[in-house]
């Protein structure tokens, strides 16, 4: 689970200084009972972080869906029971962390699905570009995606810019002389390239922003000189959920999109108190 003290950033945000309006006309010591539900069919996530906050804050917390389960309209997620005023501070902040998190992991686990349909072997991963990490990393795995890497501490991954720099075969040199623990992975654009970071030993080559037929002529290329089985191969660049299928019907390992956190849309859950409680 997310630590809370990471959670309850996003809490400081929305009342730096309370919630003046349930302060103001809610009477001190009220308490209620309340329903967190969804407003539409996916997958939630983000139930263990919501728990937790509203935890934190002495509020009691019955699960009705976990995280990964598949949702409908209607359907309750957490009912709660406690300080009025409790559970309206946490309300919103709650509900974004769900929002977003179901949001991601609605739609990988519909972009697993479409690609698991067509290969069974290739996976579907993020990207970095997201600034809320830790909540979309574990998003993106609830939808049975890959986080790929959460830091630049975590892999090597050789891009463009390194390359303007090094030559890509005294790049991969070095990254290899760097650690025996960490993946090399290469950024390429072309067949040469591709084959150029394999026979100097990268053990992932990233195809980037090349189309479907051209990397199907990369790793035919690999395959007549005897590479294809030293390497992962991931795609990624110009990639949609609509021309997905056609990338995993190609002899490749991953497919990653930074569309799943950097346009990811909102899953609509809602907070509705249901009685005051005496």
């Amino acid at each position: 689970m997310i630590p809370v003290s990471y959670l309850l950033r996003f809490l400081e945000e929305d009342a730096p200084f309370g919630d003046v309006t349930s302060e103001a006309v809610i009477p001190e010591g009220t308490r209620a009972k309340a329903v967190i539900i969804a407003k539409q069919n996916g997958v939630i996530a983000g139930v263990e972080e919501a728990k937790a906050l509203f935890e934190h804050f002495g509020v009691k917390v019955s699960v009705r869906k976990r995280d990964g389960e598949a949702v409908k309209r209607g359907d309750a997620i957490l009912e709660l029971e406690g300080d009025a005023r409790a559970i309206l501070l946490v309300e919103r902040t709650a509900l974004n962390v769900m929002g977003r998190m179901s949001g991601i992991a609605t739609e990988v686990r519909r972009l697993v699905e479409k690609v698991k349909a067509v290969n069974p072997k290739v996976r579907v991963a993020g990207t970095r570009k997201s600034l809320l990490r830790p909540i979309d990393k574990k998003a993106i795995l609830i939808g049975g995606g890959e986080p790929h890497r959460f830091s630049l501490s975590d892999a090597i991954l050789i891009k463009d810019n390194h390359l303007s720099l090094v030559p890509l075969e005294e790049a991969i040199r070095r990254a290899k002389a760097f650690s025996v623990y960490k993946v090399v992975e290469v950024e390429v654009e072309s067949l040469e390239d591709a084959l150029r970071a394999v026979r100097a030993g990268a053990d992932v080559v990233m195809l980037d922003n090349m189309s479907p037929k051209e990397i199907a002529e990369t790793i035919e290329a690999l395959k007549r000189e005897g590479l294809r089985e030293r390497v992962k191969i991931e795609v990624s660049g110009g990639i949609t959920p609509d021309n997905i299928g056609e990338y995993a019907k190609l002899d490749i390992d991953v497919i990653s999109l930074g569309y799943l956190t950097h346009s990811v849309r909102n899953f609509d859950v809602s907070l509705e108190v249901l009685s005051k409680l005496e």
